[in-house]
Order: C-alpha cells, then sequence, then structure tokens
C-alpha cells in the first residue's frame, strides 16, 4: 500500500512535528552544504500553504558526552532556512522544558519554530539514539500531526522518529521522504527494465549486501572504485598497491560466481604510484598494473565500455564514485559517467546518496539527474532491500 504524505494532511491551525535531515556539513559555525536544508523547503512551504504551525526538529553530527555539544548546535541551520525561506524562523535552544513548550503554545497559524539538536539528548543515556520511550512520547505530546521526512535517518529506531510516531495519532510521510520512496523503493522493487546498477566506493565489504540484492534486481551490475581491485584480486590478477581487502578475497570470488555473467569489472585503469592528485599517471590494462602502482580511477576503456552498456537502460541506480574524485585528476572516470547518465533520454537515472551524491553536486550536475538521494547508510540499506524504521512507521493510505 502507497503511504500517507503531507498532501494527504489536513493541518489547519494544528501543530505539526516535521522530522527533518538537517545534518548538514559545517565549518567554524558556518554550513558549508545547505543541500540537505534546500531539500526540505517544498514540505515546509507546503506545510505552511495548509494553514498548518510548523515545528521543525533534527540531529546534527554525534553528540555522546557534554564536550561534544561545541559546534552542533541548530540555530545556524535556522538562520539559513530562514534566509532561504524568506521568513522568521524561531530557534529555541533546547530539546526540552518549559521555554520549548511555551514557544509552541504562542505559535500562530503560519509560524516556523525550530528546536534544538536531538542528538543533545545522547549526553545522558542516549535517550535519543536509543529510542527513549518516554523522550519520544513526550516530543509527540508537543504536536498532533508527525511528518518525518529525515531520510537520512530512516534506517534508524530513534526517538525523534520511530519514538515520536508509536505515540501519535497521525503519521505521514514529507515530500522528500515521498521522492526517496518512489525513486530509490521503486527502482529495487519494480523497476522498469532494462536496469543497470552501478556500484563503486572503497569496500567490498561496505555493500556486500547491496551487491547480492542488485544481482538479483538488476539486469546489469557495473563495478568501479576501490573495489575493483578486490574482485581483480580474487582472480589472481596483480593490483599492486591497489586498496584490497584480503579478507573478502573468497567473498569476491563467490559473487562473481553468482554473478553469472551479469556483474562486470574495468577493463584498464589509470594508476600512479603515490596517492596524491599531481602524481604522475599512465592508464594500465587490468593485467597491466604493476607491484608498485595503485588504481585511483577507471580508464577511457572502461568509461566506453560502461557507457555503451548504459544506452540502453530504463533505470539506472548508481552508489559510489568510480575513482578518487577528490582528486581532479582521477575524476575523469566519475565525471564521465555522469556525462553518461545526464545524455540518457527516457531512462530515470538515480544517485543513492554518499561520495556518489557529493560527487555529482561539486561537479554542477544536481539538476540534471533525476534524483539524488539525501541518505548515505539509507539509501545503502534500501538499495539492500531492507525495510527502514523510519518508513514503516509512516501510516499506510486506507
Amino acid at each position: 500500500m502507497a503511504k500517507k504524505t503531507v498532501r494527504d494532511l489536513e493541518v489547519r491551525g494544528k501543530t505539526v512535528l516535521v522530522r527533518v535531515d538537517f545534518n548538514v556539513p559545517m565549518e567554524e559555525g558556518k554550513i558549508t552544504d545547505d543541500n540537505r536544508i534546500r531539500q526540505a523547503i517544498p514540505t515546509i512551504e507546503t506545510l505552511l500553504e495548509k494553514e498548518g504551525k510548523v515545528v521543525l526538529f533534527s540531529h546534527l553530527g554525534r553528540v555522546k558526552e557534554e564536550a561534544d555539544k561545541e559546534g552542533k548546535s541548530l540555530a545556524p541551520v535556522a538562520e539559513k532556512l530562514s534566509e532561504h525561506l524568506n521568513k522568521p524562523v524561531k530557534f529555541v535552544p533546547h530539546t526540552r522544558g518549559e521555554e520549548l513548550e511555551s514557544a509552541i503554545a504562542s505559535m500562530q497559524v503560519g509560524d516556523i519554530l525550530m528546536f534544538e539538536n536531538t542528538r543533545f539528548e545522547d549526553v545522558d543515556g542516549k535517550k535519543e539514539s536509543k529510542n527513549d520511550k518516554e523522550l519520544g512520547k513526550y516530543w509527540a505530546s508537543l504536536g498532533d500531526v508527525f511528518v518525518n521526512d529525515a531520510f537520512g535517518t530512516a534506517h534508524r529506531n530513534h526517538a525523534s522518529n520511530v519514538g515520536i510516531a508509536t505515540h501519535m495519532d497521525e503519521v505521514a510521510a514529507g515530500l522528500l521522504l515521498e521522492k526517496e520512496i518512489k525513486f530509490i523503493g521503486g527502482a529495487v522493487d519494480n523497476p522498469e527494465r532494462p536496469f543497470v546498477a552501478i556500484l563503486g566506493g572503497l569496500k567490498v565489504s561496505d555493500k556486500i549486501g547491496v551487491i547480492e540484492h542488485l544481482l538479483k534486481k538488476a539486469d546489469t551490475v557495473l563495478i568501479g572504485g576501490g573495489m575493483s581491485y578486490t574482485f581483480m584480486k580474487a582472480q589472481g590478477l596483480e593490483v599492486g598497491t591497489s586498496v584490497v581487502e584480503d579478507d573478502k578475497l573468497d567473498l569476491a570470488k563467490r559473487l562473481l560466481e553468482k554473478a553469472e555473467g551479469k556483474l562486470f569489472l574495468p577493463v584498464d585503469f589509470r594508476v600512479a604510484k603515490e596517492f596524491k592528485n599531481d602524481a604522475e599517471s599512465r592508464i594500465a590494462d587490468f593485467d597491466d598494473i604493476k607491484s608498485d602502482e595503485m588504481g585511483l580511477d577507471i580508464g577511457p576503456k572502461t568509461l566506453e565500455k560502461y557507457s555503451d552498456i548504459l544506452q540502453n537502460a530504463t533505470t539506472v541506480v548508481w552508489n559510489g564514485p568510480v575513482g578518487v574524485f577528490e582528486f581532479s585528476n582521477f575524476a575523469k572516470g566519475t565525471e564521465g559517467i555522469l556525462e553518461v547518465l545526464t545524455s540518457l533520454k527516457d531512462t530515470t537515472t538515480i544517485l543513492g546518496g554518499g561520495d556518489s551524491a557529493a560527487a555529482a553536486i561539486s561537479m554542477g550536475y544536481e539538476d540534471k539527474v533525476t534524483h539524488i538521494s539525501t541518505g548515505g547508510g539509507a539509501s545503502l540499506e534500501y538499495l539492500e532491500g531492507k525495510s527502514l524504521p523510519g518508513i514503516e512507521c509512516v501510516d499506510e493510505i486506507k
């Protein structure tokens, strides 16, 4: 059944609690990437149009002890959101208590309030992260309706998502969460074919479940990034000083056998003797990497081969860059894949969060693909076919 969304809610005059994902990168109190803030705006604006009172809350970073609170306040986030909305956002620097309760009680229709980092509750017994029953019940008591729009924590059973939902009569998905369900969930559960998955990143171990699940679901799986070298070494090939998980060689062999020809590895690489951007490099075929060289990007033959496969795709899901994209001299493979994806006609292109999303945004492709996920770990678990607590707690449409 379909999940209830903010479109299905009647919130006029009601206080709507909205769990957003404002876990944005910050340096010296300044937000360096406000993508997650911007992604939440459609949900907020919809609730305002429906004449609700909007109470926002999020985590920011990890907080285990009092000292960890330094630099983790959501105050700068409230300020940035206010700039985007061109509307005041009242910030309450507490996660509970009389000041917060009074501020919410005094809200008028169209008002927006944000309260402090939910992870501040983890200082005393991990109440947020361990879904403390009383904390979830307390937060639920502050509003009339709950909207979960935080896909980035949808794989977590926390007080600020599942805990609140347990004590609310009406729980809906925000528009961002709805997009994640539609694109990532839809791609895995019922993809339009041919369905091609591209998996990159550093380690096979990080994506064992994803690889196994997508081998069942996808028509073709293209491998890139650091995990390539574990697969290659498992076949007896020389990979030099490339990153390899030696304890996963047997697993890599089994995955190759299980793939039955639908898993493709790079056929050439850009290699260097040093891990730095200005290192002298060359293009080496898969069987020509020297013992003192490391692979840092896919090569042009691989890009051409993968491009040919992608031309016929109707659905593409990509998780993980195919090279060290942070180094401009070894970003050609990742950017090349992005160029191919954005040139495809009538193809749904989905980037599954994390570094692949960061690469697309930093390279200027943010608006040229169908969907970029805002979740890292959540995207991986969803791609594995797992049920996510933050989605399961949302009401079904009856």
